[in-house]
């Protein structure tokens, strides 16, 4: 698990995780939702737009005796909010530079949240922002479609606040911020 998930982690344990139900939105193969379940939450449902992490998503979650206690499910959780349960808590790492519409995103992700969300992001700088245009650009002339984002920070946090939440920049890091919002 990278640096900025065990911050994000500590976080969420530090404000509680006991029973609670957690979605991760764009979770991979689930390191942060094993965590979680390790600190005590009840059950983890991790999306993914990719096919590709399921396999080793259940290889971990079997490795670590949760098999019952996950669920790994293909859905643009964006573009049909109603195929997920609301959760109490709602992570998503490494996520929103991904997405193009981080409003949607973001909105959805806030009104499936019934006590915290939590989600990383990359800076909005002069480096971000060449870096991902950079990337962007190779990307486009290697003919794919995935495009990289450097989205506000501001006009995320106020997307949150906008659907009941109240958010709070809890890691300002070189690479990636965190910010953390609850009910």
């Amino acid at each position: 698990m990278d640096k900025t998930a065990r911050r994000m982690v500590a976080l969420l344990t530090g404000n509680g995780v006991r029973d609670a139900t957690v979605l991760e939105i764009g979770g991979g193969v689930g390191e942060i939702g094993l965590e979680l379940l390790h600190q005590g939450a009840a059950t983890v449902t991790n999306l993914e737009l990719s096919p590709n992490y399921q396999q080793e998503a259940a290889a971990l979650a079997a490795e670590a005796g949760v098999t019952g206690r996950t669920v790994h499910r293909l859905v643009d959780i964006s573009a049909d909010p109603a195929a997920v349960e609301p959760a109490d808590i709602v992570v998503l790492h490494r996520v929103v530079c991904c997405y193009p519409d981080y409003a949607t995103l973001l909105g959805v992700a806030a009104d499936h949240a019934r006590r915290q969300l939590i989600l990383s992001f990359p800076p909005r700088n002069f480096a971000s922002r060449a870096f991902v245009a950079t990337q962007n650009t190779l990307l486009r002339l290697s003919d794919r479609q995935f495009r990289t984002f450097a989205h506000p920070p501001g006009a995320m946090l106020a997307v949150l606040a906008d659907h009941g939440m109240r958010p709070a920049e809890a890691h300002r890091g070189p690479l990636w911020q965190i910010a953390a919002a609850s009910r």
